[in-house]
């Protein structure tokens, strides 16, 4: 075993002697033992020989080293400089940041950098202000032991600000959002709430404008208050960062994230039609409807709709496309705003004969859900217009009806003389088509 190592230098530095226990290395490379044995020479000879192949190695494993690692460092630098001057930071959709390594050196134009920040507050300050929170009340009747009662009922929405114009404030929503309302109160960014009125709906794309008069709000909500931007969503791809804003449980805005989970998705509503909707990660709960999708530059994208309600369903929100409802709400938004009911006597006509098609009458047998006409009187609007025995009206200015109810409660508003636009479905050939109608109102006849 060696032990007891020694190194020993002379006054001029050279190395002399390692000693190990009681042999030594002599300065001129023999080997010596403590016993002065008469082999030493040739013992000498043979320990000189594998030192010198040992320093050899030893140093070409050091030279290469030094090269390769100089070789590294070379094309490491000429990278880092090739990325510095030639190429662009590419942010997508967020905000640009400067991107810097470890350096401290800052990397602008890098082209093959895509990145998106986890921090989408500034993008949620900017449109938080368009959003939004919308009241329904809905008044309901119902029987208890042969006695008639009505219930006042309250359901929250979203909504998103369009545009001001001729003196209203113009808002996006749902048609399931704020349809059967007995009033609307819509709440704004500042915590100040007005009262709304329905300017437009269409029940097949579920959308509807609503109107708040400009001069029911105080400069302060004015000036706290933004028209949001709506975007293109023909050139969404799937993948794509999106944020959700709404009134979630009615609880007040609230912000979710995600991304486009897919595109051009059918889905079967609960009335039975079916939609192309934007779908995506982003939590979408009750309350949630009628809200902005947007993606991280704040554009709106999507109208939040609804929500998959199934056991172990998650994660599968839907929004309708914003260029598909784009041309459907410029036309609602050019519609007259219903603020108040007319008077009994004033109150338009159709000339029909209703009978209200249930949902259990429209499974049993096949019809689609509205008021049936089981006649049509001679010379009444509904006459003129083509409507025929048989018909099932399922609309009324673009709002659906499923219900006598809601024909009557829709009605309320129309004087006689207006004209109005009425949706039937007619049995042909064994199945229901659709049928657009104009009808224009006539004046109720004296019983």
């Amino acid at each position: 075993m060696y032990e007891n190592n020694i190194y020993s230098n002379s006054e001029n530095g050279s190395y002399t002697t390692f000693q190990t226990g009681s042999s030594a290395y002599s300065a001129d490379g023999t080997y010596n033992t403590g016993a002065g044995s008469s082999n030493g020479k040739k013992e000498g000879k043979k320990k000189k020989g594998v030192f010198r192949k040992f320093a050899l190695s030893m140093g070409l494993g050091l030279a290469f080293g030094a090269f390769a690692g100089a070789g590294f460092y070379g094309i490491r630098w000429g990278a880092g400089q090739l990325n510095l001057d030639g190429a662009s930071a590419a942010v997508s959709e967020g905000t640009s940041e400067e991107i810097r390594p470890a350096s401290g050196t800052p990397m602008n134009n890098i082209s093959q950098v895509t990145y998106v920040s986890d921090d989408i507050s500034g993008v949620v300050e900017q449109v938080m202000p368009a959003m939004v929170s919308i009241v329904n009340n809905v008044t309901r009747t119902g029987s208890f032991w042969g006695y008639t009662y009505e219930e006042t009922v309250p359901a929250a929405g979203s909504g998103i600000i369009v545009e001001e114009k001729d003196g209203e404030l113009l808002i996006v929503s749902n048609n399931h959002v704020v349809a059967d309302s007995s009033s609307l109160e819509v709440t704004f960014i500042d915590g100040t709430t007005a009262a709304a009125n329905v300017k437009g709906l269409d029940a097949d794309m579920d959308l509807a404008v609503i109107a708040v008069p400009m001069e029911s709000l105080s400069e302060e909500t004015r000036n706290a208050i933004t028209i949001a931007t709506l975007g293109d969503s023909d050139n969404l791809k799937i993948g794509q960062p999106v944020i959700a804003i709404g009134n979630a449980l009615g609880n007040g805005q609230s912000v979710t994230n995600g991304i486009v989970s897919a595109l051009d998705r059918e889905v079967t509503n609960e009335d039975g039609t079916t939609g192309s909707y934007i779908q995506t990660n982003a939590a979408i709960n009750g309350g949630n409807s009628g809200g902005a999708l947007l993606t991280i530059t704040g554009e709106v994208i999507g109208i939040n709709s609804g929500k998959i309600k199934a056991t172990g369903v998650e994660g599968m929100g839907y929004a309708i496309p914003i260029s598909s409802a784009s041309p459907i709400i410029a036309d609602l938004m050019e519609r007259q705003t219903r603020t108040d009911k007319v008077a009994e006597e004033e109150m338009g006509y159709l000339g029909i004969t209703p009978q209200g098609v249930s949902s259990q009458m429209s499974q049993l047998y096949g019809m689609p859900q509205g008021v049936y006409v089981l006649d049509v009187s001679e010379d009444s609007g509904a006459e003129q217009a083509g409507m025929r025995k048989g018909d099932i009206i399922v609309k009324l200015d673009g709002q659906k009806i499923s219900s006598y109810e809601e024909l009557k409660s829709v009605l309320q508003y129309y004087k006689s003389g207006e004209t109005i636009g009425v949706t039937v479905r007619r049995m042909e050939n064994g199945e229901y088509e659709s049928y657009d109608l104009q009808v224009t109102l006539g004046s109720r006849p004296e019983e």
